[in-house]
């Protein structure tokens, strides 16, 4: 053991025979620190292929990576282990493949297709010549270091990131609870049950300054003690990986990835508020995330990490997998309780909060995923390590989905107080295809955009107000010139308007009023009769008190915070607002309805394509003779222009 010191440090809240008990009942023997070595991958036998496998990299391929690299081994009579990992975050390269050969260290290939295995393979495994355009980098740890082959961590996806939470995400085996014990897991949690009261758990949790991931930042510590000091015979914690955001996956890919991270978390904070049961509330959308929670949850079971008595500490844990159907309101924590106990997934009145009266009408803390699993690592290092990331108010990191028009998505963790700038610009690598920056839009459908002008600003709960934006769970999604941001309220709007449950008038009938104002905005000229024209100005007049209206009398924070995509358009292209209403023209040219579509003699060859595909008969003409557009039977569908080969349908 006294080579050991993961184990030594993390299990040292143990007596001797109940850490050599759990140690022996892990590995099977008392040659701790070998098996250990093994599981972390220190000291090879034989060569490991690692391959991205989580729901992003299976989605891109890494099925059929998979079966390229059991057929090269094959073929080439070669005898390796293959690993199927989650996503280590940079989703715009995958499928990801790593290899690692004993006394080496582990690299790693971007797009690692089915037919580009055997070569990446043989880069590797005969050293032929690098594949330097499939290269990523090579990790620090493991061995000896290729020759000219960067550092990982220099990549500039990586190289600005402090990873916290994501720190095994896709570098260990999900499913192997023996690994995630061999590198420390599961110490914490025992360290706490065994040496801290609950009321000291919550205490460091407060002293660390986590506040909630899940969107409206409340100190997690705080809300732990409000339920501790919660009397009652039953108490509950909940978390809550029902992901709802579009182009959100945090959760996800963290769950996917290092379900056992999470599970310890909520472990943790079972044991500070005395409760006895716990449900993870995820989206049944989330197959492989579910798979991997049920496998983390029995093995955990098994080991005795979870039931009655755990440990001989006195404190007993049972943990439900509760699947939604994919409501946004059910990711609001009243509602996700109503979901939980059989009922319709909407709102409550607060007073009073779930830490006092919860589900089943008992105290109840909801966390998402993210606030979990920063819980183990806290109690690990120590609440002021935590405390020393970040900013003032806003303390540690901050997963976010990077995605839309930026040349690098995936998933981000990066250090409370990054500036968006350097989050878009430097880890994302800025807009492709050397378009023009618009906007990033943060914090969900009930989150804001925010403009060039304003992208030094930091990220953290605080700043982000004072633009109308907010932190939210944690989607990031980048816009460029060629996106109309009237646009994108309506989008958002719809989105809202569909995911309302209904419940108060604000919210069901004000966000319905909202976005017909702004399918109005957005719409041409020659659909409209009567007075059609009239009350689309008048609504224009009312769309600002009708959102401030919406925000102050809905019942929960998700329709408080509905008008949030038109109020901070607004805020920020008013231009582009005005331009649709008093011009009848789209900037961006993306509203389609608006565009009026002509074609142009010169370059039109009359072949009768447009002709053929248009569902209204709006284009006249013959063969080999220039076609024209008869304007008043238009829609503007665009299909002419899609099928014309000689770029002759202009739209204005």
């Amino acid at each position: 053991m006294a080579n050991n010191d993961i184990l030594d440090r993390n299990l040292s809240g143990l007596t001797p025979s109940a850490r050599r008990d759990f140690l022996t009942r892990v590995f099977g023997s008392e040659d701790y620190a070998a098996k250990a070595a093994a599981l972390r991958r220190e000291a090879l036998t034989r060569p490991v292929i690692y391959v991205g496998a989580g729901t992003c990299g299976l989605a891109a391929g890494a099925a059929k990576t998979l079966e390229a690299a059991r057929k090269y081994l094959k073929d080439n009579k070669l005898e390796a282990d293959i690993l199927e990992v989650g996503c280590i975050g940079l989703c715009a390269a995958e499928p990801l493949l790593d290899v690692q050969l004993p006394g080496h260290a582990r690299v790693g290939f971007q797009r690692a297709s089915g037919d580009t295995v055997p070569a990446l393979l043989d880069s590797v495994f005969k050293a032929k010549a690098p594949l330097k355009d499939y290269l990523l980098g090579q990790f620090e740890d493991g061995g000896k270091k290729w020759p000219k082959v960067p550092l990982l961590s220099e990549h500039p996806f990586f190289s600005k990131q402090l990873r916290f939470v994501l720190k095994h995400v896709g570098l260990v085996d999900p499913l192997s609870i023996q690994e995630h014990i061999a590198r420390g897991g599961y110490g914490a949690f025992l360290k706490v049950i065994h040496t801290m009261t609950p009321a000291q758990a919550c205490d460091a949790v407060e002293a660390s300054g986590l506040r909630g991931r899940g969107g409206g930042g409340f100190p997690t510590g705080k809300k732990w003690k409000i339920a501790l000091a919660s009397d009652a015979d039953q108490k509950y914690i909940v978390c809550n990986a029902d992901e709802g955001d579009p182009g959100a996956f945090m959760d996800r890919s963290v769950i996917e990835g290092d379900p056992h991270r999470v599970l310890e978390g909520i472990a943790i904070g079972a044991y500070a508020i005395h409760a006895s049961k716990a449900y993870i509330y995820i989206r049944a959308e989330y197959p492989l995330a579910i798979q991997n929670l049920k496998k983390a949850i029995v093995d955990a079971k098994a080991y005795g990490l979870l039931g009655e008595n755990i440990y001989g500490s006195g404190f007993d844990l049972d943990v439900i997998i509760k699947m939604g159907a994919g409501a946004f309101v059910c990711g609001e924590e009243t509602a996700l309780m109503n979901s939980i106990e059989g009922r319709r997934g909407m709102p409550k009145p607060r007073p009073p909060y779930p830490a006092v009266k919860g589900l089943f009408g008992k105290p109840t803390v909801i966390n998402n995923v993210e606030t979990f699993a920063n819980v183990p690592e806290i109690l690990s290092q120590g609440p002021a390590a935590f405390a020393a990331i970040g900013t003032k108010g806003s303390k540690g990191t901050k997963v976010f989905a990077l995605s839309g028009k930026v040349n690098r998505t995936g998933l981000v963790e990066i250090p409370m107080g990054t500036t968006l700038k350097e989050i878009v610009f430097d880890i994302g690598g800025g807009i492709e295809g050397g378009l023009g920056f618009k906007a990033v839009q943060i914090g969900g459908p009930s989150g804001g955009c925010i403009p060039m002008s304003h992208m030094a600003i930091q990220v953290d709960y605080e700043s982000l107000k004072t633009v109308g934006a907010m932190m939210g769970s944690g989607g990031l999604v980048v816009m460029d010139e060629t996106t109309c941001m009237v646009d994108v309220a309506k989008y958002f709007m719809d989105f809202i308007k569909r995911e309302s449950c209904g419940k108060c008038i604000p919210c069901r009938e004000g966000t319905l009023r909202m976005l017909e104002i702004l399918k109005a905005i957005t719409r041409h000229r020659r659909g409209e009769k009567d007075a059609d024209a009239l009350a689309r100005f008048s609504g224009i007049m009312n769309l600002e008190n009708l959102s401030q209206v919406i925000r102050e009398t809905s019942l929960c924070g998700l329709g408080q915070s509905a008008p949030n995509p038109v109020l901070s358009t607004l805020r920020w292209f008013r231009d582009e607002y005005e331009a649709h209403i008093f011009e009848r023209k789209c900037p961006a040219g993306a509203c389609t309805e608006m565009l009026e579509f002509s074609i142009d003699a010169g370059k039109c060859k009359g072949c009768t394509l447009c002709m053929k595909g248009c569902p209204t008969q709006a284009i006249v003409g013959k063969p080999k003779v220039p076609h024209y557009i008869r304007t008043e039977k238009c829609i503007s569908c665009g299909s002419c222009k899609t099928v014309c080969k000689f770029k002759a349908v202009a739209a204005a």
